[in-house]
């Protein structure tokens, strides 16, 4: 209900809530229904130079507005849309943090008031104990790890496949022309099974 991860923290910091594509389409479908301003931006991108494609894996959602926060963050309600919200937002203040394109690890988002509040109890946690006080978003937070994996390991399954190709190394310059002059593709994982690393796509 405090809303502090639906919001832009001020300063040089940058928040970003990440959603994928197909919570995209539903959150977007909400927002016409509602008569709600909903804005996102491409996140996690890889440019495919074999069909000159940018395959997009993850968008996030734009805070950029007068609330500077989520616009589905009601002040009275809380989140309106709490019942099909991103797995992102269901796993704060747990979160993935980018090692590198293709790696991930869970931590634990530290501008949380919870976080705040608890600090010197929360600071030498083991996993079992992790577990423990976040028993409901640590699943979550497994599951959004799940999918991310799933969906490098669908990109890694294309390039094996030649279907496409991913450069390893790119200058700023390339990267940002392929963005003015590219197309856009969707990477989804289709039949996501959240218990499972073997799940069908």
């Amino acid at each position: 209900m405090c809303g502090t991860c639906c919001h832009e923290v001020p300063g040089d910091y940058v928040k970003r809530i990440p959603i994928y594509p197909d919570e995209a389409d539903k959150l977007i479908e909400i927002a016409k229904k509602e008569n709600i301003e909903f804005k996102i931006v491409e996140d996690l991108v890889f440019p495919d130079i074999k069909n000159e494609k940018i395959l997009i894996l993850t968008y996030r959602i734009r805070l950029d507005n007068e609330k500077e926060g989520c616009p589905f963050y009601n002040e009275q309600s809380g989140c309106i849309v709490h019942t099909s919200k991103p797995l992102a937002c269901q796993a704060y203040p747990l979160a993935l943090k980018r090692i590198d394109a293709f790696n991930f690890e869970i931590s634990i988002d530290p501008l949380c008031n919870f976080i705040i509040q608890n600090y010197d109890d929360l600071e030498h946690l083991d996993l079992p104990k992790l577990k423990e006080i976040f028993k409901d978003e640590y699943p979550k937070a497994e599951n959004f790890y799940r999918k991310n994996k799933k969906l490098m390991f669908k990109i890694r399954k294309l390039e094996a496949i030649k279907k496409i190709e991913i450069p390893r190394k790119i200058s700023l310059d390339e990267f940002n022309s392929f963005l003015r002059e590219w197309e856009r593709e969707d990477i989804i994982v289709k039949h996501f099974n959240e218990n499972s690393l073997d799940s069908k796509s």
